[in-house]
């Protein structure tokens, strides 16, 4: 199956690798369904079991041609109960439950965490969620050892579920002792892209990119957006970040379940203005785990997010243990379709601005060479790109011609999986127009995307301009 047809969502789609897509032979079905890319969640392994979902991943690239990227997505700072006499515990509202230091509980209705600090940095009135959100305690009482609460709203406790701590200040660093070691794998086995959970500040991304600089790692970093201190630097982060993920699970336990839509919408415009790379995630197509179609709901909620500007959608759960992974993947890859036929006549956001990543006049020749694609009704656009850079400017441009990005680098190729509606192709050379003009038109006429007479723009450089492009140029397919 040829991944490089006009007709394929500009949206891309990442899916999460787990026990049920982990077969090499499910994962090649993935990409070929429209997985741009695969999200290996470090919460959940060893860096042995990475380093063996990375080769199969490696061998999927080779079988299906495609240049699949890979998300290693940091566990971060989650705080979880530690392990309960009674598991699970079915609490009432009203009952009592008390967190006491140390590891160990010898009580029914006590608890404990894996943060050290939790009681002396939660204090009376604060509310601690429990299990994704679904059980509320009320702080009550404090002590040097104990904190007493309350349960506000009932449910089932289980050992090592989550710990959210709403409007709780926290000490924790950004990254653990493991989320260090786990990027230093990725940053040895070359991964492109690292997402950093429970990021608060733009220091906390830059804690990770300095990390990664030291090991000479091209790889870009993902902020994830599930705090309400990353709320409120939200602008900050977002400029010192290679791109966002909404991750709607913590972040609609952090603030009110009520606020999390707004503040999505507004995750989303602010990437959008600084031109950087977003993806939404968590319970797009929740119910996808054991039925065979979604909800209605969930449907719009995929529409939404395209509607709104991401650049991709995630999916977790439903690819990683769901009873239908494949299903789940094409199930998006049509909602992607159908909503993208929507904005087309749109007017999108093609004004030119200034990108730190690439030459003002690279932005500028980009620029002009969707509207002479527009204007000559062109089949294609090819980006020639050594770092993905114009190719980036390219994606937030929103123009619906489709749009090859042509690179002989590899890790480019795979860094472009993320830009909307970007397909990205390897070609061996590139210095020279014509050479890159005879390699486009071999291959258009091959898979059959180009027929004689078809108008292709090609955005390049001349060389005389260092790291810039300043060449627009217009080929007809000939007879």
């Amino acid at each position: 199956m040829n991944r490089n047809t006009l007709g394929e969502a500009r949206t891309k789609i990442v899916a999460t690798v787990g026990p049920a897509c982990e077969d090499e032979k499910v994962l090649l079905e993935l990409v070929q369904h429209g997985v741009d890319v695969f999200r290996i969640n470090a919460a959940h392994g060893k860096t042995e079991d990475f380093a063996r979902i990375l080769q199969k991943i490696k061998n999927v690239r080779v079988q299906s041609g495609y240049p699949v990227a890979v998300l290693l997505d940091l566990a971060g700072p989650k705080i979880r109960l530690g392990q309960l006499v009674q598991d699970p515990l079915d609490v009432e509202v009203g009952q009592e439950l008390v967190f006491v230091r140390g590891a160990y509980v010898e009580k029914p209705n006590e608890l404990t965490s894996n943060y050290p600090k939790l009681i002396d940095e939660v204090n009376v009135g604060d509310r601690v969620m429990l299990a994704d959100g679904t059980i509320m305690l009320e702080v009550i009482d404090k002590s040097k050892d104990r904190l007493r609460c309350v349960v506000a709203v009932r449910g089932t406790i289980r050992s090592r579920q989550g710990i959210n701590l709403p409007g709780v200040s926290l000490s924790v660093s950004s990254m653990r002792p493991e989320d260090i070691e786990n990027a230093l794998w990725a940053a040895r086995n070359d991964v492109d892209f690292i997402s950093l959970s429970f990021a608060r500040s733009a220091q906390d991304v830059a804690s990770l990119k300095n990390l990664l600089a030291s090991m000479d790692a091209n790889a870009m970093v993902i902020a994830k957006i599930e705090k309400r201190e990353a709320l409120k630097a939200l602008e900050e982060i977002v400029d010192a970040a290679d791109g966002v993920m909404v991750a709607r699970g913590d972040l609609g336990v952090e603030i009110d379940v009520a606020e999390t839509p707004v503040a999505q919408k507004r995750i989303i415009q602010v990437c959008r203005e600084k031109m950087k790379p977003v993806i939404v995630a968590t319970q797009m197509l929740e119910s996808m785990h054991h039925n065979r179609r979604p909800t209605r709901a969930e449907a719009s909620d995929v529409a939404n997010a395209i509607l709104d500007g991401a650049d991709a959608c995630m999916l977790s759960g439903e690819t990683a243990i769901g009873d239908f992974p494949v299903l789940a993947v094409d199930t998006m890859n049509r909602i992607m379709l159908s909503t993208e036929q929507m904005l087309k006549d749109v007017p999108g956001n093609s004004k030119t601005r200034l990108n730190d990543r690439v030459h003002p006049i690279t932005s500028a020749v980009t620029h002009n060479a969707a509207n002479i694609a527009e204007a000559i009704d062109a089949k294609l656009v090819v980006v020639a790109t050594r770092t993905g850079g114009t190719a980036w400017v390219k994606a937030k441009q929103r123009n619906y011609i489709p749009t090859l990005g042509v690179s002989d680098s590899e890790q480019t190729l795979r860094r472009m999986c993320l830009f909307w509606g970007i397909m990205p192709r390897k070609v061996d050379r590139m210095e020279n127009p014509d050479d890159l003009v005879a390699d486009v038109t071999k291959w258009g006429k091959e898979t059959g995307v180009l027929l004689a007479g078809d108008r292709v723009v090609y955005v390049t450089g001349t060389g005389l301009l260092n790291q810039t492009h300043n060449l627009v140029f217009v080929h007809e397919v000939p007879k």
